[in-house]
């Protein structure tokens, strides 16, 4: 074999001026010791820096040494494949069992031809040519972009499947993945129409029958950014969907594809892709061809089909939970049956923020608290409720991953755990992008045939954010748009996170339901309107700009928490989810506390009891006092107490007086707490909102209450404002009573 086809073989081979450096098989090569120069009689001449001699390499790589020796009369094309600094091409593993397989038999352009039952002469027109590859004969197929120059460029190396794999393709070191037939996109606007199919066959076969086509380099490689601009002006799309796990990612990526509104999709009955219907029988090929036509489906009419049939198998399996009147307090009671310790404040939060990635601007959260506090256990077990369609979790990413990824993130969760691993300042731009927009855009230059060129890279949402972080506090613009969940750092947590491990927990939750529940809201109504919103928002005093957001959030987890019972709320008539007070109640429970904190309003408990702790430490003779003095007052560890104070500082409630670095800290008092004053108001003083029937001028009597008023028919509520009976009066509470009465 020539150098070419020997460099093939070797792992990370790279261009070094007239040769090559790869990594030597024959030891553990972590760095490319081997040199490879072709000499001027054509053997392949090796030198291992390590000290390797050539009989172990060529023993390595299961070759012989006359494998070094060029080869008479190689025939075909005679060209092997181009390498760059960057690429190597894909080999199957070289292990004494599969070194028979690792060589390819080959395939030659005639017996291809004969494969598929086309002309020879008119797959040269298509572009296709044998060459030699590894001495053996292979078929090229150049992947021509629009403007018709080589691009990407494949070569079928075997006729069929491997009966333990496939094996036919290789790819030219640094080929970019792209549709095949691009540069036959103007038939395809001529006839307003395209067909979308798996791999170069088939598009071999739909060409020689006139049918315009692209083909997909692999049923799930198809990206929105790459290839939704080549169908723009195709007025319908056809889409091949096979009958394997092909066809079954074809249909995933077109769940977010933009071009999925002009898609029809095509199955073949019992022929696996357009290439197999032309071999059974080329003559009827168009006859059955515009048959399978006529039968195809509209993506959305398939769509609603799956949406409508995946939303009843839900429901049957959720029907009971979405019926439970408190859902959070039932998800609450089941984490701690199985193991969960402590508060159950932060799962709930964490469940609701979650839950509410259906809406337009779904809640986005940051759970703070030391290290080893919980945080992640606590999203963890959130997440275990919920099917993985309803998130995407990482423990990191680079710069620019959330710009460049193909992850769908429309009505998803991201989970980042650590947001420290997100402090770059790209980063920080796209985190803040998605918080404040619900989705990305992000324009930046690219590299064409054409020059530097703009490019809009979109991600679309709307998409939520749910980081874990030992910090105080984040970067200013991302934490006043984040829900900050904090996470217990007291003994007793600690005592209740030690009590749950000496016990253990043997009790298994069944989580299909759950599960299913969040399966059936994806397909369900998300529209939810709040009848006392106005009503709330006179309520809430103004004294902060950041309310603006906060209350925002707010109304965002009552929709949350009205949404994940709708099966108990009534519609408006529109068909939209009405929220109850009782919605407002549970939230107001989970949050109030939090609101008034972030707009300093008030402060956490556990920093009104380190002020304290250091208002009593310092009132002696002491002129200030040290964080290993306030971890001893409060019954905590140094890291707890140390995190306790800098929240305090960053507040201004507490001053360092020490001013030289590594030297303790001397604590002092800062500004005065606040006093406590309540944001969110109180649910019984929202009963004026409801649809009250008010005696008209002359009236003795109250008129009874219109059927278009009610809030709710279920008699166990208040048909006014939907809060629960508990004595038995004629469909209204008894404030609801009182207020009618006067």
């Amino acid at each position: 074999m020539n150098a070419d086809a020997f460099v093939d073989r070797l792992d990370n081979a790279r261009r070094n001026g007239s040769g090559w450096t790869a990594r030597c098989p024959s030891h553990d090569d972590r760095t490319n010791s081997l040199s490879i120069h072709e000499g001027d009689d054509g053997r392949v001449l090796l030198h291992c820096f390590a000290g390797c001699t050539t009989d172990p390499i060529v023993s390595a790589m299961h070759l012989t040494l006359s494998d070094l020796f060029r080869t008479a009369g190689t025939g075909g094309e005679g060209r092997s494949i181009p390498r760059n600094n960057t690429a190597t091409v894909q080999h199957p593993p070289r292990t004494p069992q599969s070194a028979t397989a690792a060589t390819p038999v080959g395939c030659t352009l005639e017996q291809y031809a004969e494969a598929k039952r086309l002309p020879v002469d008119e797959l040269i027109r298509f572009g296709l040519s044998q060459i030699t590859y590894q001495g053996a004969p292979a078929v090229r197929m150049p992947y021509r972009l629009p403007d018709g120059t080589d691009g990407p460029v494949q070569f079928r190396v075997r006729l069929d499947k491997e009966p333990d794999g496939d094996d036919r393709f290789r790819w030219r070191s640094g080929s970019k993945s792209c549709l095949y037939g691009l540069w036959r996109l103007a038939q395809a606007h001529d006839t307003g129409y395209v067909m979308l199919v798996e791999g170069a066959s088939d598009c071999h076969t739909l060409w020689h029958h006139g049918i315009p086509a692209l083909g997909l380099p692999g049923a799930s490689n198809y990206s929105d950014a790459r290839d939704a601009a080549h169908f723009a002006g195709i007025e319908t799309i056809y889409v091949i969907v096979e009958p394997d796990t092909g066809g079954d990612s074809v249909k995933r990526w077109l769940a977010t594809a933009s071009i999925r509104e002009r898609v029809r999709l095509v199955e073949l009955g019992n022929y696996k892709d357009p290439s197999d219907l032309h071999v059974a029988d080329p003559d009827r090929f168009a006859d059955r061809w515009h048959a399978a036509l006529a039968r195809a489906l509209p993506w959305t009419q398939f769509a609603a089909e799956q949406a409508d049939s995946e939303q009843q198998a839900a429901w049957e399996l959720c029907r009971n939970l979405a019926h439970e009147p408190r859902i959070l307090d039932t998800f609450a009671e089941g984490l701690t049956a199985t193991g969960y310790a402590g508060d159950t404040r932060a799962p709930k939060l964490l469940y609701l923020a979650l839950t509410s990635r259906r809406l337009d601007r779904p809640v986005s959260a940051v759970v703070k608290g030391p290290s080893s506090g919980g945080k992640s256990h606590a999203v963890e077990r959130t997440l275990a409720y919920f099917p993985e369609s309803a998130y995407y979790a990482l423990s990191g990413m680079s710069e620019r991953a959330l710009a460049y990824g193909d992850e769908p993130l429309s009505h998803r969760m991201l989970i980042v755990y650590e947001a420290a691993g997100m402090a770059g300042e790209m980063q920080s731009y796209l985190l803040r992008s998605l918080l404040s927009e619900g989705r990305i855009r992000y324009e930046t230059v690219e590299k064409t045939s054409d020059g530097i060129r703009p490019r809009l890279i979109e991600r679309e949402g709307p998409t939520g954010v749910i980081l874990t972080t030992t910090a105080v506090r984040l970067h200013p613009e991302n934490e006043t748009r984040l829900l900050s969940i904090p996470i217990a750092d007291t003994q007793e947590q600690t005592r209740a996170v030690l009590r749950a491990l000496a016990i253990g927990c043997s009790e298994q939750l069944d989580l299909e339901p759950w599960r299913a529940l969040q399966m059936w809201l994806e397909h369900a109504e998300r529209r939810v309107t709040i009848p006392y919103a106005e009503a709330l928002a006179e309520l809430v005093p103004p004294i902060a700009v950041r309310l603006r957001r906060d209350f925002g959030a707010v109304l965002n987890l009552i929709r949350a928490h009205a949404l994940l019972h709708q099966a108990t709320r009534e519609r408006d008539k529109a068909g939209q989810i009405m929220a109850t007070i009782d919605d407002y109640a549970v939230v107001r429970e989970l949050v109030a506390d939090l609101v008034s904190e972030g707009v300093e309003a008030t402060v956490s408990a556990t920093i009104r009891q380190t002020v304290e702790a250091v208002a009593a430490l310092t009132a002696g003779d002491a002129s200030a006092a040290s964080v290993t003095q306030i971890a001893k007052a409060l019954n905590l560890d140094k890291g707890a107490a140390s995190r306790r104070v800098a929240a305090a500082r960053e507040a201004g409630y507490l001053i360092n007086l020490e001013d030289k670095k590594g030297r303790p800290a001397r604590l002092v008092l800062g500004s005065d707490l606040p006093a406590e004053l309540v944001i969110l108001p109180d649910p019984a003083d929202l009963v004026d909102c409801c649809s009250v029937a008010v005696l008209s001028e002359g009236e003795d009597t109250p008129p009874p209450p219109s059927t278009d008023d009610f809030l709710t028919t279920d008699p166990k509520r208040c048909i006014r404002c939907g809060t629960y009976l508990w004595e038995s009066l004629p469909g209204l509470c008894q404030t609801c009573t009182e207020r009618n009465a006067a």
